[in-house]
């Protein structure tokens, strides 16, 4: 579910306090993204939303999270936006989440 090597490369760029801050801001705006995209938009919205999720999930080393969205923005830009599993995209977010909230908790870089 997670890239840990990613993360532990992202701690040693940028250090320990700056990963929580990124962390943070982008579980910010990832709930925000989160609760739009299960509330159902329209396929542009949808891949916008979706490209916005996968980059930043890269970025952390979200792995799944990454590809059930690379695949969701591919359908949406096909104007298949119906065929996209919103829910499956929601679960594996928040257990994304809470394992990457745990990960940073274990190592006293709670976000």
């Amino acid at each position: 579910m997670i890239d840990w090597s990613r993360l532990a490369e992202l701690r040693a760029e940028i250090g320990a306090d700056d990963l929580a801050d990124v962390a943070e801001l982008f579980l910010e705006e990832a709930d925000e993204v989160v609760a739009r995209i299960a509330g159902g938009l329209p396929d542009d919205r949808l891949e916008a939303d979706l490209h916005f999720l996968k980059g930043s999930a890269l970025n952390l080393g979200l792995q799944a999270l990454a590809a059930l969205c690379q695949e969701g923005e591919r359908r949406a830009a096909q104007g298949d936006g119906a065929g996209v599993d919103l829910g499956r995209i929601v679960d594996v977010y928040q257990a994304s989440k809470a394992a990457f909230l745990g990960a940073l908790a274990d190592k006293g870089d709670a976000a």
